[in-house]
């Protein structure tokens, strides 16, 4: 009897609707999902070699100038913009699946990295940073002095 119900109001109300309830309007709902698209997420591959954090990410059609890269020893945030030339008007596009505008991403380092060591290299529209792991956070074998 419950899921007819719901099956019933979720027929007669848009998902936003029967989720959140009466209160949330279309023109909310839009003016929350345009401001969602504003910025572009960065993908990023991160892994961990015995000596580094690296992390990974495509950027085709970014000039490296266009790039912020910021490195604290618990994170890293990448920031760029891709510009569109504009070539085509709009109302003769058939699909417009590329992103184009500014993008970040932030994230938190799986270890602490040592900031100072950073580097990064761009080749072929792929982004590598490499972060050296802290020292802090690796053990050290002691000897009993006598």
């Amino acid at each position: 009897m419950v899921k007819k119900a719901i099956a019933n109001l979720n027929s007669q109300l848009s998902e936003e609707e029967f989720l959140l309830g009466d209160a949330f309007s279309d023109s909310v709902a839009q003016d929350w999902l345009s401001q969602a698209q504003t910025e572009g997420n960065l993908a990023v591959d991160i892994y961990q070699t015995q000596n580094d954090i690296v992390v990974k990410a495509p950027v085709a059609g970014v000039n490296e100038t266009d790039i912020d890269i910021t490195v604290q020893p618990e994170q890293i945030s990448i920031r760029g913009e891709r510009k569109e030339e504009k070539e085509v008007a709009e109302d003769n596009y058939h699909t417009r699946e590329c992103y184009w505008g500014t993008f970040s991403r932030t994230v938190t380092f799986p270890v602490e990295g040592d900031p100072e060591g950073a580097r990064a290299t761009f080749k072929n529209g792929i982004l590598t940073v490499r972060v050296p792991r802290s020292k802090k956070n690796q053990s050290v074998k002691l000897k009993i002095s006598q």
